[in-house]
């Protein structure tokens, strides 16, 4: 059955001299592994492996059966042309660090509309902003991703419950004995990015670097403790170097 659909490209592996084999976030059928033949061949009409790198957004009409593993792509193109994002050290950092995320968060073959929709956009935004306004940007999408897909984080930061608690998913009045928890300053800085649901207000958000990659680490230690899917995310140590 062929299909309409955007997607969003998290991984391309060469196979065979002239293939790819590549993860793509659909809109209407979640991640889907699909073979694309042809497209790193010298005679191949402009490049079309270079349409396929992390983070593309494509326009794309598929072949769907549903009894498969791989799919085939009958015709994609890109549904928006970066202008800065490829090309700049932290705007592309940012982006490969949010693909693993999606990479490995996302069950495979599950649509997941709502969450396709805030990554379209924010890959998007992370383009169009300048560098000083986007440092939260992954914090900002990993909170996000976290509660669409359930993962929310109860109760608030008050000087009752000062702790941000990694077992329990909640803000508490007492730390953990054996589990990893935020203190007080860095609990009270995850509760003022919580409500956040606009890009352009990030940046009033007033972060060191190393306050920005505590609570990173927190998150993901939070996402493997709750989620089935969720493992380690190497992109990390880049982002680490390069974000200030």
């Amino acid at each position: 059955m062929l299909q309409k659909t955007n997607g969003i490209v998290l991984r391309s592996i060469k196979y065979g001299e002239t293939s790819l084999v590549t993860n793509i976030f659909t809109s209407v059928y979640g991640v889907q592994t699909y073979m694309v033949q042809g497209v790193r061949t010298a005679t191949a009409k402009r490049n079309r492996a270079a349409a396929l790198q992390p983070a593309t957004l494509l326009n794309m009409v598929v072949y769907q059966q549903p009894q498969k593993n791989m799919q085939r792509i009958k015709e994609f193109d890109a549904a928006y042309i970066y202008t800065s994002l490829h090309e700049e050290v932290v705007k592309n950092s940012i982006a490969l660090f949010s693909v693993e995320v999606l990479l490995r968060l996302l069950p495979e073959h599950a649509p997941l509309p709502e969450v396709f929709d805030l990554a379209y956009d924010y890959f998007i935004q992370i383009d169009k902003m300048p560098l000083q306004a986007i440092a939260n940007f992954p914090l900002y999408f990993i909170i996000q991703c976290s509660r669409i897909m359930g993962y929310e984080l109860k109760g608030g930061y008050s000087e009752e419950t000062p702790y941000l608690n990694l077992q329990e998913g909640a803000f508490t009045s007492n730390p953990p004995l054996l589990h990893h928890y935020l203190n007080d300053e860095d609990a009270r800085a995850i509760d003022h990015l919580l409500p956040i649901e606009d890009v352009y207000k990030l940046a009033e958000i007033q972060l060191s670097a190393a306050a920005r990659f505590r609570l990173l680490e927190w998150y993901i230690a939070f996402l493997q403790q709750h989620s089935q899917h969720m493992g380690n995310i190497k992109s990390m140590a880049v982002l680490q170097a390069i974000l200030h």
